[in-house]
């Protein structure tokens, strides 16, 4: 496999507890973008919402025990265990503990600590 990663449309900003309003309000009412709340089902999000930023979609995470906010992004790649092996082999190891997700996809850091999704095209 050739491992071409590439961008993913999704953005997400993990947001605590005591500013989500407030930074949904910033996003709604100040930027006037177009912002929908999402039903979700997960246990470390409580609630979520869709921002449309051009080619791109905002999640807007509120996460009950976080003391700050965090951006995490989405990578894509054409096989997901053949690009995992490939990172694998680069000392960077998948650290799915960090959130529940569907099969078929990983969560990875950067040396950073930022926090990419690994999932298929």
């Amino acid at each position: 496999m050739e491992n071409k990663f590439e961008a993913g449309i999704n953005i997400a900003i993990k947001i605590p507890k005591r500013k989500y309003d407030e930074t949904v309000n910033f996003y709604r009412n100040i930027l006037k973008l177009e912002v929908k709340e999402v039903a979700i089902q997960n246990p470390t999000v409580s609630r979520t919402h869709s921002v449309n930023f051009g080619a791109n979609v905002i999640w807007l995470d509120c996460v009950d025990n976080y003391t700050h906010s965090e951006t995490w992004l989405q990578l894509t790649v054409p096989n997901v265990e053949e690009a995992t092996d490939y990172l694998k082999s680069n000392g960077v190891e998948t650290c799915d503990e960090i959130e529940e997700l569907p099969e078929n996809m990983h969560w990875i850091t950067d040396p950073a600590g930022t926090v990419f999704n690994l999932q298929s095209r």
